[in-house]
């Protein structure tokens, strides 16, 4: 609907819903105007009653329709504006109500990732060539070769593109919520979608259970595939990472489950595009079986502080999780079954909600949302049979309505994988109207009731995946990923100890073959061991990392540093006695 303000600079026109709050109106309105005002010093009159003026925070919290506005009304503003600060934001509260404009640009205050630093600095045009229908010279442009946006939806559907890269959705929006003849006020164009009951409703109510209200119950929820992905590709730095993974099920027949150590850089293939980078893979003690595997949650975020830690030191941080989905088909070649597929599941049910808990547990920072984060860059892998049978990668998201839903404890999984169960309203949750859009046989989109339960599909955001290319300039941080046993495969017969170590490292160690020491020593599976074993001082420990993940060029020198050190000695010292 529309509604019509009448003050001293002139009439203005305003967009709202009949649910919205009046705040949310008038700040709207401000913001059109570029007053910066106290709602203290607004008065607002009907155009029906004139001279009847009341304070506007009197009714700043009641809803459009709660105070009997319709489309078209006019109403009558007097107010006082507010000298703006040297720093050209105001901050203007009364009540529980606040407003506030933002200068020229989003907050600073917010730390976001290197990479999205350095893609927000670009345009993300996608250039065009020059064609048929051009009618100027070689150094000219129009409108049939000018560059695209990077959120185009020609380009889109042209190339199959099913997702836009985040920082495309963010630069479209921003076109859309922030033009340029917004002036001085900025508006955050992101914001995480909440579905919980408002538990300080500022109604005069009782809370959930025993009141609710149009201000502190959700609206109704309707679900669409997400049109933007947080990630666009998830690649591996060398094969064997994925090889050693799988070789635990090789060995014993039993699914296994790890998560993704590395960091995220531009994605040249897509505009604006983003790729995780996977480095290592660290599988936190579990119990396995043929069907799925179980552990202790206390027990592994215990050691995933020392492992998180130590990543840093490296320059990795934790960016995802993978796990195995295999059964061998029987045949004696290797083939295993296709068990995710279009007319099964790609998903199941839970595996969404333990996908979504990770994402909320792993917020990504972003200066364009209004709570300063939004959505997440962890991505959820996993390993399972394809048609054609044989063991493949597969990269995934979920939305941010997923992360809400699972956030507000509205789903969950359900003996369909292929389905989520909507849970009932209880006295501690408030489950709303759940909807889905989808297209019928006639190939026209409907919105149907999600209850009882609706297909996970909705939730899931697709990635792409791969290896470097022979071309890429990128080279891993570790140059060696088997030949010492990967952390907690004891059930394997595996185990971490001074022998193994002794094994993998000692006859290179005490030899003069450095370049291959350093080669053996730039493993993460052994850094990790060491690093129990506190023999090496903090000065040592910072020479081994240096040597095994530092920059080539210092890698070498850092080794024969270390190699000279009382640890090291003491370290070679401990192996020739181990029997």
């Amino acid at each position: 609907m529309l509604l019509r303000f009448r003050s001293k600079r002139g009439t203005s026109r305003v967009e709202c819903l009949e649910t919205e709050l009046f705040r949310d109106v008038l700040q709207r309105w401000s913001q059109q105007n570029k007053v910066t005002v106290d709602l203290g010093l607004i008065s607002i009159a009907k155009m029906d009653n004139p001279t009847e003026y009341i304070q506007a925070g009197n009714v700043a919290d009641q809803t459009v329709s709660s105070l009997s506005l319709k489309h078209g009304d006019m109403l009558f503003l007097r107010y006082q504006e507010l000298e703006s600060s040297s720093e050209g934001s105001t901050e203007i509260t009364q009540g529980s109500v606040s407003f506030k404009n933002a200068g020229t640009s989003p907050s600073k205050t917010v730390m976001e990732l290197p990479v999205d630093q350095e893609i927000e600095k670009m345009d993300g045009l996608i250039p065009r060539s020059r064609s048929k229908f051009c009618k100027h010279g070689d150094k000219g442009m129009c409108e049939y070769c000018s560059p695209l946006p990077p959120w185009d939806r020609t380009y889109k559907q042209e190339n199959n593109i099913k997702h836009i890269a985040f920082h495309s959705h963010v630069k479209e929006l921003n076109e859309i919520t922030n033009k340029k003849s917004s002036g001085s006020s900025y508006i955050p164009p992101l914001s995480q979608p909440d579905f919980k009951v408002r538990n300080n409703c500022p109604s005069a109510h009782a809370p959930w259970p025993k009141g609710i209200c149009s201000k502190c119950q959700p609206s109704a929820i309707t679900l669409q595939v997400q049109e933007f992905r947080m990630v666009d590709h998830v690649e591996f730095q060398k094969g064997e990472l994925i090889n050693e993974f799988i070789e635990s099920w090789r060995s014993t027949g039993l699914q296994r489950f790890g998560y993704l150590y590395g960091s995220y850089t531009h994605y040249d293939n897509t505009p604006l595009g983003i790729k995780a980078v996977i480095e290592a893979i660290w599988e936190p003690p579990q119990s396995n079986e043929q069907d799925g595997l179980t552990f202790d949650v206390e027990t592994v975020e215990k050691e995933l502080q020392h492992v998180n830690a130590l990543a840093e030191e490296f320059g990795l941080m934790q960016i995802g999780m993978i796990f195995t989905d295999l059964t061998d088909a029987g045949n004696g070649d290797g083939s295993v079954f296709c068990k995710r597929h279009k007319n099964s599941f790609f998903l199941s049910s839970l595996e969404v909600i333990m996908a979504a808990k990770q994402q909320l547990k792993h917020a990504n920072p972003s200066r364009f949302s209004q709570q300063g984060y939004f959505s997440s860059k962890f991505v959820t892998c996993v390993i399972s049979g394809n048609l054609k049978g044989e063991i493949d990668v597969s990269a995934y998201q979920v939305s941010t309505d997923a992360e809400a839903l699972v956030d507000a404890d509205m789903i969950s999984g359900s003996t369909h994988p292929s389905m989520a169960y909507i849970n009932d309203t209880t006295a501690v949750r408030y489950v709303p109207e759940i909807f889905y859009m989808r297209k019928n046989e006639y190939n026209i989109t409907v919105k149907e009731n999600a209850k009882p339960a609706f297909p996970v599909d909705y939730l899931i955001v697709s990635l792409t995946h791969g290896f470097p290319l022979h071309d890429d300039n990128s080279s891993p941080i570790f140059s060696t990923t088997s030949g010492f046993p990967w952390s907690n495969r004891q059930s394997m017969g595996l185990s971490q100890d001074y022998y193994e170590l002794k094994r993998y490292l000692f006859a290179i160690a005490t030899g003069n073959d450095i370049n291959l020491l350093q080669s053996k020593l730039s493993n993460f599976h052994m850094l990790l061991y060491v690093s129990t074993l506190q023999v090496l001082n903090p000065q040592e420990w910072k020479l081994l990392v240096k040597a095994a993940t530092g920059p080539q060029e210092h890698r070498q020198e850092a080794l024969l540093e270390l190699t000279s050190t009382p640890g090291w000695q003491t370290l070679l010292m401990i192996m020739q006695e181990t029997v």
